[in-house]
Order: structure tokens, then C-alpha cells, then sequence
């Protein structure tokens, strides 16, 4: 018996890296698994069908059962099919992976217009889309008085948690995504559905091509040596997260290795405060005892 069996998964992103192994961990676990993946570069550039069908075909090999699916998660319609799939597969949806994305590093006074919205579209929006069709599914279900316990992981990162330099759109559409996971947990409880985002730290192309990380990733040359930076090591927190069972609901996570790690919401902390209007002198005077 597996801790997912009877579940039906999507999983977007799913052809390569870590979402590859989410999908195969799933399936391992009795998931049965919609792969997702447009088998793009890493800008979002050319695509290839063939990654998300590998995938498909390589948990079809060990047992399990999976689907393949192509369509651009931040496409209206798109997104639509991609949740209709899983039902007309399968009868039913319970989980909602999100973790397709893509890079254009570049500092600021290098960031074109494109690189912004592309990078934008792919990871804010490409959350959105999907759990937005995968909501009203949800909710249809709860109203009609079926009982729903579905679950959303989407994906963060410490780029826009904790910043990164030459990250501003990425980082920008990784804490929306983690502001995004917060309040619709809020929103979708209701429903019988949780939503958690994780903010991962792993081996991906996505890291490799990071400037200073590609050495820092790299695997160890002892196979006896733990690899932390396994993107196998992720998909563990993702699976238990998806579990009927579980209750973590608004949460961020941190993963890497073996460890996982909660992150605390933005929190106000040192405080000026009187009990009239500050003139600008008065605060630029007493704004660097804020700041100690």
C-alpha cells in the first residue's frame, strides 16, 4: 500500500529535474500521475513533446499508470485541458503540483521587457492558471456535497524569499508565488483543500546555470557520499504533503538534502511610534535606530 494510492496527480513540469522526480515518486507511491511538461529549454525557447511521454512511459514500465500532457500551464485554455485531462483520464483530481518554470538571469539594467514577462508568465501565472481550473473543480464537487480532500503544492524559491542578484523577475514571481499560496489557503479551506508551496534547493538545470552554483551542485564523486543536492531528495515533502492525511495548510517550506525548514511570513519587528504626525526631520533623525 502506498501513501498516495487512490490519488490522481498533476504535475506540472514534470519531463526533467525535479518534477521528474516528483512524478516518479508519486507513481512509486500509488499516485496516478497527469506528466506535464512543454519540454522547453531553459529561457522557455524551442519545446519537445518528448520528455513529459519518457516520463509517462518510464512510470508505465515500473507498474504505475500516467498520462502525458503538453499544454502551456499559463494558458488560459491551456490550463482548462490540463485539469479536464486528469478527470478524463482518471475520474478525478485530488492533487495539483506546480512546478514548471523557467530562467532569463540578468541584472536589472540588462533585463529586457521580454525576459520580465516571460519569466513572469511562466512561474506566476503558470500557477495560477492550473490551480484557478483546478479550484472550480473543487469547488463544483464541495457544493454538490461530494467530499473533496485535494491538495496544491506550488513552487517557491529562496531566490524571491531571501533574494538573489541577477534574479529580480524570478525572485519577483517566487515570492508572489508564496504570497499566492497564502492567501489562497485562506480562500480554498472551505472547499477541503489545502495549498503549501515549497521553496526547493537542488541539482536542476535551473541551478547549474545560476552563476556560482554550477560548482557548488555538483554531485560527489563518492557514490557512499550522501548528495545533498539530489533533486530526488525534494519530492518526499512533496508526496507527504499530497497525503489525504496530512493537515499543513498556508505553509512555506524549505528542502534541501535532508533537511526541511519552515519559513515565517514577512513580520514587522523594531517599531517608531508616537502619538502625533512625524515631521521629516524628526524621522530622518530617528530612522537609524529602526534599522539597528
Amino acid at each position: 500500500m502506498g501513501t498516495l494510492d487512490g490519488r490522481v496527480a498533476i504535475i506540472t513540469g514534470a519531463g526533467r529535474g525535479i518534477g521528474r522526480e516528483h512524478a516518479l515518486l508519486f507513481a512509486a507511491e500509488g499516485a496516478r500521475v497527469v506528466v506535464n511538461d512543454l519540454g522547453g529549454s531553459l529561457d522557455g525557447g524551442a519545446s519537445s513533446a518528448s520528455p513529459a511521454e519518457e516520463v509517462a512511459a518510464e512510470i508505465r514500465a515500473m507498474g504505475g499508470e500516467a498520462i502525458a500532457n503538453h499544454d502551456n500551464v499559463a494558458d488560459w485554455e491551456g490550463g482548462q485541458r490540463l485539469v479536464q485531462s486528469a478527470i478524463d483520464a482518471f475520474g478525478d483530481l485530488h492533487v495539483l503540483v506546480n512546478n514548471a518554470g523557467i530562467l532569463r538571469d540578468r541584472v536589472l539594467v540588462n533585463l529586457s521587457e521580454s525576459d520580465w514577462d516571460a519569466v513572469i508568465n511562466v512561474h506566476l501565472k503558470g500557477h495560477f492558471v492550473p490551480t484557478r481550473h483546478a479550484a472550480a473543480y473543487w469547488r463544483e464537487r464541495a457544493k454538490a456535497g461530494q467530499p473533496v480532500a485535494a491538495s496544491v503544492i506550488n513552487t517557491s524559491s529562496t531566490s524571491g524569499l531571501l533574494g538573489n542578484v541577477g534574479q529580480s523577475n524570478y525572485g519577483a514571481a517566487k515570492a508572489g508565488i508564496a504570497a499566492f499560496t497564502v492567501i489562497i489557503a485562506e480562500e480554498l479551506g472551505r472547499y477541503g483543500v489545502r495549498v503549501n508551496a515549497i521553496a526547493p534547493a537542488a541539482r536542476t538545470r535551473m541551478t547549474e546555470s545560476t552563476p556560482g552554483l554550477a560548482d557548488y551542485v555538483v554531485r560527489p564523486s563518492d557514490p557512499a557520499v550522501f548528495d545533498a543536492w539530489d533533486p530526488a531528495n525534494v519530492s518526499p515533502l512533496v508526496a507527504t504533503l499530497a497525503m489525504e492525511g496530512c493537515t499543513a495548510t498556508g505553509r512555506v517550506f524549505f528542502v534541501q538534502g535532508g533537511t526541511v525548514r519552515l519559513f515565517q511570513n514577512w513580520t514587522m519587528t523594531s517599531t517608531l511610534e508616537r502619538d502625533e504626525r512625524w515631521s521629516v526631520a524628526e524621522l530622518a533623525a530617528q530612522l537609524p535606530t529602526l534599522l539597528n
